[in-house]
């Protein structure tokens, strides 16, 4: 079932189960409750188009406590809502965890409590499947712990950039955390080696930025007026010969926000494919690198249920600090 955490009050196998599916009637927990029910029937319904699910609504044969109600209706703790029958996809339960990542996730945590999770996430995983990745961080935390109900991404990282990863273990933690993301409440930094000489000790770039898809399906960022509002920090930290390492504090957290303003700097990050510079790129790979020199080193915010001020750093790992370690200073 794609959401065990939901207590089936009423009804046969589910569609997955059985070769009639039939009525359902599920009780909301904890873990659904402040979800609208579009989305929360889009999980539950693996597999079943949108527009179906659309129009079980439309047509009233999706219920809450037996009345009709709109798909933006937030549910409560409690409600009971009627699911018609359906079939579903199969839900694949052989997700295949590879042991660096399932190493990183048990050990790798830099806090813990009954709320969310700070993970110190390792480059080079998704963190969550999609676009032809079979599973990410996400799905194997999911897998390692059957018996947490609830692990939902409170924001994303890219599949390169390594460091602090927020994780809500509660509905209403991860709402009070999404609310302090979308305002100015978690200050963001990230460390970031830059190509070239960075002359200034600090530079605020405003510039907007706009997302597209490129004929490949892969997302490309442009510095574009139609785009939003981007706003990043640089902060001068050390320069080196043919680099210099920055301290980038985002205000805002728009798709490839720092790389895409690290690039019209004129200073892309060392090791990015997408917005770099190739030369650049293939000088460090001469040197043995060859990873994006992005990590996200601090999160500082209140605590979403006591209101103390928390401050969380994730180490720099030890690829990026031996390349550092091996850079010519000026």
């Amino acid at each position: 079932m794609a959401c065990p955490e939901i207590a089936i009050i009423y009804g046969m196998k589910s569609a997955s189960e059985s070769t009639h599916p039939q009525v359902q009637w599920l009780e909301i927990t904890e873990a659904n409750c402040e979800q609208r029910l579009d989305n929360f029937l889009i999980s539950y319904l693996k597999g079943v188009p949108k527009t179906r699910i659309y129009r079980m609504v439309r047509k009233g044969e999706v219920r809450v406590n037996k009345g009709r109600v709109d798909v933006s209706y937030k549910l409560a703790l409690g409600d009971i809502v009627r699911i018609p029958p359906v079939r579903v996809a199969e839900k694949n339960d052989d997700i295949i965890v590879q042991p660096t990542l399932k190493y990183s996730l048990e050990n790798h945590i830099l806090y813990e409590d009954e709320g969310f999770i700070v993970l110190n996430k390792p480059s080079g995983f998704a963190v969550h499947g999609g676009s032809g990745i079979h599973s990410g961080v996400i799905e194997a935390l999911r897998q390692i712990r059957p018996q947490q109900k609830f692990l939902e991404l409170v924001h994303r990282l890219d599949k390169e950039t390594s460091g602090c990863l927020l994780i809500a273990k509660k509905r209403s933690v991860l709402k009070v955390l999404h609310e302090m993301f979308r305002g100015d409440g978690i200050q963001k930094t990230y460390l970031a080696l830059l190509a070239g000489r960075f002359a200034r000790k600090k530079q605020w770039v405003d510039v907007p930025l706009l997302k597209n898809v490129n004929q490949g399906g892969e997302r490309m960022v442009t510095v574009s007026q139609a785009g939003k509002a981007a706003e990043t920090l640089f902060t001068r930290l050390k320069a080196f010969q043919d680099a210099t390492l920055v301290q980038a504090a985002p205000k805002t957290g728009r798709t490839h926000q720092i790389r895409v303003h690290a690039a019209w700097l004129g200073h892309p990050i060392i090791g990015d494919e997408r917005y770099g510079e190739d030369e650049v790129n293939k000088a460090f790979r001469m040197k043995g690198y060859k990873r994006l020199f992005l990590h996200a080193e601090q999160l500082q915010f209140a605590h979403p249920i006591s209101g103390h001020v928390l401050h969380f750093s994730a180490p720099l790992p030890d690829d990026l600090q031996t390349l550092l370690n091996n850079e010519k200073p000026l």
